[in-house]
C-alpha cells in the first residue's frame, strides 16, 4: 500500500515538473522575441535596460508601456545618451520628422517647411522655400544704391581718356548671418575721364 502511495506521488510530482518546465519555455521564448538587446526585461513591458551602444525606446499601447532596444531613434525622435542608459526620446512638434533636441527640428513632415527649428504651414515674411530641402531661407533686400563713385584710372581721376567708377549698397546683417542669396552689391561702370590735369596731376589717396 505504501510503494502504490510513493508511486503517485512520484507520478504527481513529475507532472508538475513537466508543466512548469512547459511554462517556462513558453515566457523564455516569449521573451527572447521582445527583449533582444535587453540586459534587463520584464515579461509584460518589454525592455527596461539596454546594452551600452543602444538606445532604449518606449512608447505606449493604450494603457500599457512597452520598451525595445534598437541601434538608432525612429522618426519622430532624437537619441540621448546618459550614463545609466542612452533613452529616445520623442521630438515635441507632431509635424517634425527629425529633431536635434526637444525643441529644434531639422526635418519636418510633408507639408511643412522648416524654418529656425521649427515646423511652419508655410514660410514666413522675408523668406523663401528652398528647391528640395523645404528649408525657409532668408531673402535678401539690399538698400538703396550710394551714389557713383569719382571717375579714376589707377586711383587718378585725369590724365587717362577712360576710367571707372562705381557704387554700392548694403544688405542687413540678419541676411548676411542667414546666408540668404543676394543679388549684385556692386556695379562697375566705364567712365570718360579728363585727359588733361589742370595745375598737375591729381591722384585719390588710397
Amino acid at each position: 500500500m505504501q510503494w502504490i502511495i510513493f508511486m503517485l506521488l512520484l507520478f504527481i510530482s513529475s507532472m508538475e515538473m513537466l508543466t512548469q518546465n512547459r511554462w517556462k519555455k513558453q515566457v523564455s521564448s516569449g521573451l527572447l522575441e521582445n527583449c533582444t538587446g535587453c540586459v534587463l526585461c520584464s515579461e509584460d513591458n518589454g525592455c527596461i535596460t539596454c546594452h551600452h551602444r543602444l538606445f532604449l525606446l518606449i512608447w505606449r499601447d493604450g494603457i500599457r508601456q512597452f520598451g525595445m532596444c534598437v541601434h538608432t531613434c525612429p522618426p519622430g525622435y532624437f537619441g540621448v545618451r546618459g550614463l545609466e542608459v542612452n533613452r529616445c526620446t520623442k521630438c515635441r512638434s507632431p509635424s517634425c520628422e527629425s529633431c536635434f533636441s526637444r525643441d529644434f527640428c531639422m526635418k519636418c513632415k510633408d507639408k511643412f517647411y522648416l524654418h529656425k527649428g521649427q515646423c511652419l504651414r508655410q514660410c514666413p515674411p522675408s523668406t523663401t522655400v528652398q528647391p528640395g530641402t523645404r528649408e525657409c531661407q532668408e531673402t535678401c533686400e539690399p538698400g538703396p544704391w550710394s551714389e557713383w563713385s569719382p571717375c579714376t584710372h589707377e586711383s587718378r581721376t585725369c590724365g587717362c581718356k577712360w576710367g571707372v567708377e562705381t557704387r554700392v549698397r548694403e544688405v542687413s546683417g540678419a541676411a548676411r548671418e542667414e546666408g540668404a542669396t543676394c543679388p549684385a552689391l556692386q556695379e562697375t561702370r566705364k567712365c570718360r575721364m579728363r585727359k588733361h590735369c589742370p595745375g598737375g596731376e591729381h591722384r585719390i589717396a588710397g
